[in-house]
């Protein structure tokens, strides 16, 4: 009787978002985009503390709501619902903007559809497609000192999302600083990208098949 082993190629999306949660200092304003973004909350090392930022007016946010504990007039600007930690503040829509507009939200963590080789985003319509619209996208980008991607590396057809140029949409240009996926971490420069690290399981090849953008290898060494 033979047996298979099953070998996991890559970070999960936990592992992402505590290799996003690395980036932040105790102390940092944040604001965590829907999806695998909102994991980092939960990812944070051990002694770090931020507050969190929602562009719908909420600055201190906390984590979500066990069951049967929601309070739907508390939500986050994914329309999910939330809580908030001693001492939050909630406002209107323009003191947010404000914030985010004057450069005080330190870190901005986005997901994305697809990212170009010099850091250009696009994150927020396929065309075609039903959208929300945009939200607090645009601003975020433009007013964030600091924005890191978190998103996997193909599309679920297979398709690269670090792409020399983007095809879709663009919420923002040459915005970029940072990328995870759930093969490696890419640093933006000018007009490539630089992989830092390579997740576990990830071989280089792997990297080469599934990227469309031109990068160079600097790795990092792996804590």
């Amino acid at each position: 009787m033979s047996t298979t082993t099953v070998t996991t190629k890559g970070w999960t999306r936990d592992q992402m978002a505590a290799e996003a949660a690395k980036e932040l200092n105790d102390g940092d304003y944040v604001n965590l985009g829907i999806g695998i973004p909102t994991l980092v909350a939960n990812n944070l090392p051990e002694g770090v503390n931020v507050v969190l930022q929602s562009e719908n007016g909420i600055l201190g946010m906390g984590p979500f709501p066990y069951e049967g504990e929601e309070d739907a007039d508390l939500i986050n600007a994914g329309k999910q619902t939330v809580t908030l930690i001693p001492g939050a503040a909630i406002f209107d829509s323009a003191t947010s903007f404000g914030m985010i507009r004057g450069g005080k939200v330190k870190m901005a963590v986005l997901g994305a559809m697809e990212v170009s080789q010099s850091g250009d985003l696009a994150n927020w319509m396929i065309p075609g497609k039903m959208v929300k619209g945009m939200g607090g996208a645009m601003d975020l980008v433009a007013g964030t000192p600091r924005v890191l991607v978190l998103t996997e590396h193909v599309t679920r057809d297979g398709q690269p999302k670090l792409k020399k140029k983007c095809d879709l949409p663009l919420t923002g240009i040459g915005v970029v600083d940072r990328i995870i996926t759930d093969m490696g971490s890419f640093d933006v420069a000018e007009d490539h990208l630089i992989l830092r690290k390579i997740a576990p399981g990830v071989t280089l090849r792997d990297i080469e098949e599934n990227t469309d953008a031109n990068y160079v290898v600097e790795l990092e060494e792996m804590e």
